[in-house]
């Protein structure tokens, strides 16, 4: 940058850089919500999900995915039950808040829209 003739040092700074993050609430550990697709890995990948990520889904995380945990969103509008893929640490962290990386599907845990469906 040129300032009064002279070159001068140009600084630039980030400014309101946001991560996309979706932050959501480990709900896991209640045995007496079942899925009939075997596990609630296969029932993510299965409605919505598709082919299971590498590594758990957490934002930070690069460990391997082990369970399909159902979290809440942190939201006062959407109280729904998802699933996540994530690792064995991250499962087992109920009632702790977690950063899931932006473009994972949320997939609904609620069994009676999906696995559990009447098809007529």
């Amino acid at each position: 940058m040129v300032i009064g003739g002279k070159v001068q040092p140009c600084i630039t700074f980030a400014v309101g850089i946001k991560e996309n993050v979706v932050r959501v609430n480990n709900v896991n550990g209640t045995s007496d919500n079942t899925c009939k697709c075997g596990s609630w890995l296969e029932h993510w990948s299965k409605f919505g999900g598709g082919i299971l990520p590498p590594s758990c889904r957490e934002k930070v995380c690069t460990k391997n995915l082990e369970f399909g945990t159902r979290v809440q969103k942190e939201s006062f509008k959407d109280k729904g039950w998802y699933i996540v893929p994530l690792c064995k640490d991250h499962n087992g962290q109920t009632g702790k808040s977690l950063d899931i990386m932006d473009g994972t599907t949320l997939v609904s845990a609620d069994v009676s829209q999906t696995c559990g469906k009447k098809l007529f």
